[in-house]
């Protein structure tokens, strides 16, 4: 009997996740749909590349800017609520991008969609810290990053011969009306809790309280060392997928269109394979984790080396492929912080701290992709190898700071779990001292 009960809750866990996960495959679909609808989007509005660009980059930093909040959100009405507002923003957005004509009503329609876009992970991983035990989070966090990869797929090939056959307002309508109609789904079959758990109630909470919480959060030693570590992995190849990868393929290496396509299409499928692999490997061995961040960026700071400083600028093909398969692992690698902010705060404040980490990434992709746009704005000739050596330093420069900023951090949360230890507290991951923790003052 307990057997049966036990195998039907984690059947109901299972299904709950994966009608989260559906809405975060849908954000990412939605995020990317410009991938392949760019020189469309130009023709319809009237635009050229820099205003195009604005686009995702109001998207990204909405994104960023939306993250704490979400967390917030989250954790005082519960996922299903912020997910079922996510689902109808969504809709929403897109289906005013597909009959709007004039920009600035585009750059609205987007900006919904970027809203609700925000919403979405943070209440897909809030449910998994829910229904799921703490040794089993990582896993998940990486399989459902993995998934939402899946709907950068769709938005390729699947999304352009929708577009081809029946025309740009009938694709994003369909999209759009179908994301919003899935909040049925959602508010009928998500629960915040488990059958038979009983949540904390709490009374609406002051502004000071609010960001008493924040503080709480950020001051964590492990959401702080999370945030770096969001911040440094997955930026780069998500800035190449989003905006700058199809021009320096094309425009700067001489790629054909259909190559550069399927090179782009690489990150993509490494975030996919990549996702459950490091999610097995840090679930069975937590302590690997951070190692496994800093190995990580370490290789992506070598490859960067070997793409800009290529005699003559022309990367051969073979180089281009293995460099853009090591870099598209930094997505994977990204889900690691949200694992340290599960392990290091309470259950009450997870949404909270997940925030903040998600924060990270979106920030690097923002200052990123801005700083690639203005130096390739300063240099001459405009997408020359060149240009595109001397702006993608910016990717460099936020590759470094971010590994710093890790390193640094890392070796606070040792001491903070260190400490912790010596008090006789439990703590999440049982570490081994190291010659360079005792130089930590």
């Amino acid at each position: 009997m307990q057997d049966t009960r036990q195998t039907h809750q984690a059947r109901r866990a299972l299904t709950i996740w994966a009608i989260a996960v559906l809405v975060y495959l849908a954000a990412v679909f939605h995020r990317t749909t410009l991938g392949v609808a760019g020189l469309e989007a130009g023709e319809r509005f009237g635009l050229g590349p820099a205003a195009l660009g604005t686009f995702t980059v109001l998207q990204i930093g909405l994104y960023a800017l939306m993250q704490i909040p979400t967390g917030l959100l989250v954790d005082r009405y519960g996922a299903r609520r912020v997910l079922t507002v996510a689902a109808l923003l969504m809709g929403l957005g897109q289906l005013l991008f597909a009959f709007v004509t004039s920009y600035p009503l585009g750059l609205l329609a987007r900006a919904v969609l970027g809203i609700g876009d925000a919403l979405t992970f943070v209440s897909v991983l809030r449910l998994v810290a829910a229904y799921f035990p703490p040794r089993r989070y990582a896993a998940l966090a990486s399989t459902t990053a993995a998934l939402g990869a899946l709907g950068n797929l769709i938005s390729t090939l699947p999304l352009a011969v929708l577009l081809d056959s029946v025309g740009w307002t009938v694709t994003f309508a369909a999209t759009g009306a179908a994301t919003a109609a899935y909040a049925v789904v959602l508010v009928l079959r998500v629960r915040d809790h488990p059958a038979g758990a009983v949540p904390a109630t709490r009374e609406p909470e002051s502004l000071r309280v609010v960001l008493g919480q924040v503080r709480q959060a950020w001051r964590t030693p492990g959401t702080r060392l999370g945030f770096w570590a969001h911040f440094s992995t997955m930026f780069a190849p998500a800035m190449l997928g989003l905006i700058w990868g199809f021009p320096y393929l094309v425009q700067a290496q001489g790629l054909g269109v259909p190559a550069a396509g399927l090179l782009l299409g690489l990150l993509v499928v490494g975030a996919i394979v990549g996702g459950p692999t490091i999610g097995a490997v840090i679930s069975h061995r937590p302590e690997c984790r951070t190692p496994l961040v800093v190995g990580y960026l370490l290789a992506a700071l070598g490859v960067w080396a070997v793409l800009l400083g290529w005699p003559g600028g022309h990367v051969p093909v073979g180089i281009l492929v293995a460099g853009f398969a090591v870099l598209s692992v930094g997505g994977p690698a990204s889900s690691i912080a949200f694992a340290l902010a599960r392990d290091y705060n309470p259950l009450r404040r997870v949404g909270t701290a997940t925030g903040v980490v998600n924060v990270g990434g979106f920030v690097a992709i923002t200052v990123s992709a801005l700083a690639v746009g203005v130096l390739l704005s300063i240099f001459e000739p405009l997408g020359s190898p060149t240009a595109f050596r001397l702006a993608l330093l910016a990717v460099v420069a936020v590759l470094l700071l971010g590994l710093w900023r890790t390193s640094v951090w890392w070796r606070r949360a040792r001491a903070a779990v260190f400490d912790a230890a010596d008090r006789g507290e439990d703590v999440p991951v049982r570490i081994r001292r190291r010659a360079w923790d005792l130089a930590h003052t």
